[in-house]
């Protein structure tokens, strides 16, 4: 990228030229047609930083009329991107990083031929009890650091590995160092102390939706729950979600992972943000994720629940991938995420996700780049992020490569040349 500075303005401005294909998500904003294309891409573009937020976005030709207009001075620093592709920042709406220990093992066996469970989940559950605080942190900040260097600017973060009051309330409190968007997901199996107990899910979920909420809850902004075989039944996890709910948190759920169940409509019912994995779907399910939407009204300020793809996933445990086509022309929506865990997705590649849900659940290339980035959004019912219309945050991705497309046609390897994050280089 070349760089000129031009010092003096009040807070930092930075306009971005020689953008060869750039992606608004926000059609209306920048002139163009939602039903043409919903992703507002413009070609031959540029692009106005003005302290964290877009302050506009349009093709270079007019980009003089157009920082006059927002700006009415010159930028602090015009960048050149030289013909390159620009995107929003990825919101990953679903991740596991309050971690410790390591399921390579796990992986190994999977692969040679053994099937996927959820009681893989207690074997993490064992390290994180027994690291400290400092050696969480550090996985965490990792991880998250992993991420932006791969265009992750938004991400969720959820518990799930401590499993008692103790460990999930300092999950929640370490994550929400890193993000606002914590999960409180002490509903993620049964700890290993009750597991063996006729009663114990029952008396784990009266724990969960007790102490242990009242601990949680002023750390996150959501209540999650697995709601699935050997995990959760359907009527315990709607006492935590409403238990949640009661307490002030946003809903979202796993379900119909590992096989059909209620967990779809349960969110549905609920009211839920987002319902995650949906790898096995009744034409039932479909209809009330559509529906979800269609009754909220039309428009980016619509509220239904996202169906978040987690292909990740279906890429490690060699399950079947979801059906995105179905959702998609049914009228649900769909984000896509990494669900980075140690487990079952130890990836936080967002690019990965994009090249896998086009080559493996019928997503089109601009529907995937859409659903990592504006989907993600919506699943976290953010409407900052996620798009470059002016007054989003200014969280940028700069790919070393002439077109977005180029995502998902070469996969694996590494294309994002820069970001920006809240109008700030971040590498």
């Amino acid at each position: 990228m070349r760089e000129v500075e031009h010092p003096g303005g009040s807070h930092p401005a930075t306009l971005i030229l020689g953008i060869g294909e750039l992606t608004t998500n926000a059609p209306e904003a920048v002139g163009l047609d939602p039903v043409d294309d919903p992703t507002g891409m413009i070609r031959d573009a540029a692009l106005l930083l003005d302290g964290g937020r877009v302050a506009w976005a349009g093709p270079e030709s007019s980009c003089a009329d157009g920082v006059e207009r927002a700006l009415g001075r010159a930028p602090d620093r015009v960048v050149g991107v030289e013909g390159r592709a620009v995107v929003p920042g990825f919101v990953d709406s679903h991740t596991h990083l309050v971690f410790a220990g390591d399921r390579s093992a796990e992986f190994e066996a999977r692969m040679a031929g053994r099937p996927y469970a959820a009681g893989g989940i207690r074997t993490t559950v064992a390290a994180t009890r027994a690291a400290s605080d400092d050696e969480l942190r550090a996985t965490l900040r990792r991880h998250v650091d992993e991420a932006l260097t791969q265009g992750t600017t938004t991400l969720e973060v959820k518990s799930g590995y401590g499993l008692s009051v103790a460990d999930e309330e300092r999950s929640v409190r370490l994550a929400a160092e890193i993000t606002d968007e914590v999960t409180f997901l002490g509903a993620h199996v049964v700890p290993p102390e009750l597991a063996g107990d006729g009663d114990g899910a029952d008396a784990y979920v009266d724990l969960v939706v007790g102490d242990m909420l009242a601990a949680c809850a002023p750390h996150a902004r959501w209540v999650d729950v697995f709601c699935e075989t050997g995990a959760f039944t359907p009527e315990q996890s709607r006492r935590v979600l409403e238990a949640g709910a009661a307490a002030g948190l946003g809903v979202r759920v796993h379900a119909n992972q590992l096989g059909p169940g209620e967990g779809v409509r349960l969110a549905v019912d609920l009211g839920a943000a987002a319902v995650d994995h949906c790898t096995y779907l009744s034409d039932d399910d479909v209809a009330a994720l559509a529906a979800s939407w269609a009754a909220s009204g039309p428009g980016a300020g619509a509220q239904g629940t996202v169906a978040t793809l987690l292909p990740g996933v279906e890429f490690s445990t060699r399950q079947p991938y979801p059906d995105a086509r179905r959702l998609l022309d049914a009228g649900a929506v769909v984000a896509l995420a990494s669900d980075c865990n140690p487990g079952s997705s130890y990836t936080s590649s967002m690019p990965l996700m994009v090249a896998l849900a086009v080559r493996e659940t019928g997503m089109t290339v601009a529907e995937a780049v859409w659903a990592a980035t504006a989907g993600g959004a919506r699943a976290l019912r953010r409407d900052d992020v996620g798009h470059l219309a002016p007054g989003a945050r200014a969280d940028v991705v700069v790919l070393d490569a002439p077109s977005r497309t180029h995502l998902a046609y070469r996969p694996g390897v590494p294309l994002v040349h820069g970001v920006w994050k809240d109008g700030h280089p971040a590498r």
